[in-house]
């Protein structure tokens, strides 16, 4: 590094006669260009550069440092390694490599010297050499870059300046800016309209796609009804929505005014049991209903179906300010900040983290999920999810169920349609969410990374039933924090339609088809064609694509039970003792029919509606780790052993005590480097604390299961006949966690004993404490209690003698 130095330098713009050389240097009509060692995209020049630079590499890549030299553009800060081979002319474009970050991600520009370090703004000044540069990023990344000896003093200052005034996104128009840079080249144009679109994926925009979903899923009695085609309905809900046959286009115009916003209940998926799941927004209390209004209205809620179950997500969710509040104490958290003077200590990180509340909305959001996945199972009945908006937590509920019980919505392929369907089609608000614009600062709020945080926990904990995998997850939390996808680039269908008829030109595919386009501005920068997030080509490189899918494996062995105050022994006689039409309220694990849930119904005119009163057993009012509650299963388990797979729509339930929810370290502490989080300089291999955590809650679970002993097999037999349903464990796990039983593999285990041991039964009738310890070990291996043992039973030991009347 370089010594103290008392020089102040002016920073200046970059020459102007070097600039115009640099873009002398490629040709206009170029596809792909190289300037000094970097594969630029059309249209791209490079703004500064830095030689003999070295990038600090993170845990995942292997620690260390990579030399190499530093560029930045006006869309990018791209780092080229020494060794790196030569870029090809002739390959297709692609974004960002896997050392560079847009610009637009960009939230922080620290310049660490010899004594101190400065925040970098466009109007301040450096009055010393920076000997690294840490740039924080929206994404949760940190970037370290450390400026060699020989590195030019002129190179270090000006690039630390060019980026802390280029990538400024709160100046108005530098958003527009942006996106010329990377996709605004008429080279960059006619390349994206020829990009085809993934055939593997359900895009859900067309008539069609809808009738293919209806048809994987078995849905009958649903059609798909196109009253919304011009939006004159409902603004924010999708051209194309599924209701029941029985409804007709006249009719269902007449039932928009009775919700929010227009927007009516509507089906989302079934279950392969009967099941339905559908979402709709809060009731509208002050609309008078007229007695045909009520039937319309009967027949779009129960979709043929004889009992509806309407999920009250209003009051039990957290709020979208809540969670953005969460998510900027967690990033305060996770990414640290060497410029400011408060940091957090190893023995409060923890607690710290714990206040930030950010994993209480995932187990929330996984245990509200669970419960609606065990509800459907059930069969046979309507549950209808409600918002008072419908467009934030209805988005995270209804794909999280999808994704517990569906396995097409654990492929990539099925994953994309999912979101295609439940958040993009559906009118989440992406651009007000996530504000690249930071001009609705009250409506940001991440609910998006809240559910990819969620779906991660499911893959970490049932890693082998996902084709998708972390690296996939991963990839699509850093996509959206980058304003070039048109995925993200609108609150509904809408929008997307407006921005898409005020294209500029109309090209000539490559296959000869002449797309007719409405005709703009010939040569208009501000409005380049936005390609979807699903294109994976254009944003990453063959060999991380490579990381994103991974084979999926259908285990024998059974579910572990759940724990946590997740009631997912939702008895179906308590809803099933209604009269056809009937309507019960879940909130808050339990079961309710209030008389105001219908507003078309709170006088009681209704013949077919009978007040229910009884009520499921509350998991709130259960102390601590008494709330184990067993979700049995409805069906038999298989006669042969050897076929005794899962059911494949059994839902994924998750584990929601202690350390089951975890941080997504691999996304949220990333960036942990020396500086961050620690108040003392660290190696890249040391591991984070919650890493060791981890591992020590890891070994007392190993420890845990070597000296536990479970009951012997007759007495675990007497104990299951006083049971009223084998599979189900209601005792309390001494803050321990319980595995779910196998009858078929417990006889199939007892047959193997019985036929390799014929002479056991008669010769040995008692015996040894060690022999039964071991035979006791191998026959419930599939139902014991970590550290759990059974009252009134003395176990001697190895050494013990026996009594002599014994």
């Amino acid at each position: 590094m370089l010594t103290g130095s008392k020089t102040t330098f002016k920073v200046r713009q970059m020459v102007p006669d070097i600039k115009e050389r640099m873009l002398s240097h490629s040709g206009v009509h170029a596809r792909g260009r190289e300037m000094f060692g970097l594969c630029c995209l059309p249209g791209e020049c490079v703004l500064q550069r830095a030689v003999l630079v070295r990038k600090k590499l993170s845990a995942r890549e292997g620690g260390g440092w990579l030399s190499g030299t530093l560029f930045c553009t006006h869309f990018r800060v791209a780092f080229v390694p020494q060794d790196s081979p030569k870029p090809d002319d002739n390959a297709d474009p692609v974004l960002l490599g896997d050392h560079d970050v847009a610009l637009a991600s960009i939230e922080k520009v620290v310049a660490v010297g010899p004594s101190r370090t400065k925040l970098v703004t466009p109007n301040s000044s450096l009055k010393f050499t920076p000997e690294e540069l840490v740039l924080y990023c929206r994404d949760l990344r940190v970037l370290c870059f450390l400026f060699d000896r020989l590195t030019p003093d002129t190179q270090a200052i000006e690039i630390t300046y060019t980026i802390a005034k280029t990538y400024q996104p709160l100046k108005p128009g530098t958003l527009f800016s942006f996106q010329n840079a990377a996709l605004g080249s008429i080279e960059m144009k006619q390349f994206l309209s020829n990009r085809r679109r993934d055939p593997n994926m359900n895009w859900f925009e067309c008539p069609a796609d809808w009738e293919q979903e209806l048809e994987r899923t078995g849905a009958t009695g649903w059609r798909v009804s196109s009253v919304n085609d011009r939006f004159e309905m409902s603004t924010s809900l999708s051209r194309f929505n599924v209701v029941p046959q029985k409804v007709l286009d006249t009719e269902l115009k007449k039932t928009f005014a009775h919700f929010n916003e227009g927007r009516i209940p509507r089906w989302c998926w079934r279950h392969p049991r009967g099941s339905d799941l559908l979402r709709m927004a809060s009731f509208q209390n002050n609309i008078y209903h007229e007695k045909d209004d009520i039937r319309n209205l009967e027949l779009v809620l129960f979709g043929g179906q004889q009992v509806c179950v309407v999920v009250d997500l209003g009051e039990e969710m957290p709020s979208p300010a809540d969670i953005q509040l969460a998510h900027t104490r967690l990033r305060a958290l996770c990414l640290g900040d060497i410029s400011a003077s408060v940091t957090v200590p190893d023995d409060k990180w923890l607690s710290t983290l714990e206040g930030t509340h950010w994993l209480d909305y995932t187990r929330c959001c996984l245990r509200k999920a669970a419960e609606v996945a065990c509800l459907l199972r059930g069969g046979h009945l309507t549950v209808a999810l409600q918002e008072p908006e419908d467009r934030d937590m209805n988005c995270v509920v209804s794909s999280l169920v999808q994704v517990m019980c569906d396995p097409h919505s654990r492929t990539v392929a099925g994953f994309q349609s999912l979101v295609q369907k439940e958040w993009v089609m559906a009118g989440h608000r992406f651009l007000s969410r996530i504000n690249y614009h930071r001009d609705s600062d009250k409506e940001e709020a991440p609910v998006f990374l809240l559910f990819l945080d969620c779906v991660w926990q499911l893959w970490d904990q049932y890693p082998g039933r996902f084709q998708l995998t972390g690296d996939y997850l991963l990839a699509l939390h850093d996509s959206v924090h980058i304003p070039l996808f048109s995925s993200f680039l609108a609150n509904c269908q809408r929008e997307r339609c407006r921005r898409s008829q005020h294209l500029p030109q109309s090209y000539t595919p490559i296959n000869g088809l002449r797309e007719m386009l409405p005709r703009g501005a010939s040569d208009d920068p501000t409005d380049p064609p936005f390609p979807p997030v699903w294109d994976w080509a254009l944003q990453y490189s063959s060999q991380r694509q490579a990381r994103f899918t991974q084979p999926v494996s259908q285990p024998i062995c059974s579910q572990p039970l759940l724990n946590g105050n997740l009631n997912t022994n939702l008895d179906p006689n308590q809803y099933g003792d209604g009269v056809p039409g009937s309507v019960f309220l879940l909130s808050r694990g339990t079961f309710s029919s209030p008389s105001n849930l219908l507003p078309w119904r709170s006088a009681g005119s209704s013949a077919s509606y009978r007040k229910s009163h009884r009520r499921a057993p509350s998991s709130e009012s259960l102390p601590g780790l008494e709330r184990l509650i067993k979700a049995c299963s409805l069906t038999e388990p298989p006669q042969n052993t050897n076929t005794a797979f899962h059911d494949p729509h059994e839902p994924l339930l998750p584990l929601l005590l202690g350390p089951c929810v975890r941080v997504w370290k691999d996304c949220y502490l990333r960036g942990a480097l020396h500086a961050q989080a620690f108040s003392h300089p660290m190696s890249s291999i040391t591991q984070h604390p919650v890493e060791q955590l981890a591992c020590e809650v890891q070994q007392l679970r190993e420890k845990l299961a070597q000296v536990s002993i479970v009951r012997p097999a007759n007495a675990a037999k007497r104990q299951e006949s006083h049971r009223p349903e084998a599979n189900l464990n209601q005792n309390a796990n001494n803050e321990t966690f319980l595995f779910a039983s196998s009858r078929a593999a417990q006889q199939h285990h007892a047959s193997n004993r019985a036929t390799a041991h014929p002479s056991a039964l008669t010769k040995t009738p008692h015996p040894t404490p060690a022999t039964s310890r071991s035979s006791n070990r191998d026959n419930n291996k599939h139902t014991f209690l970590f550290g759990h043992q059974s009252e009134g039973r003395h176990v001697p030991t190895r050494n013990a003698k026996l009594p002599k009347n014994n």
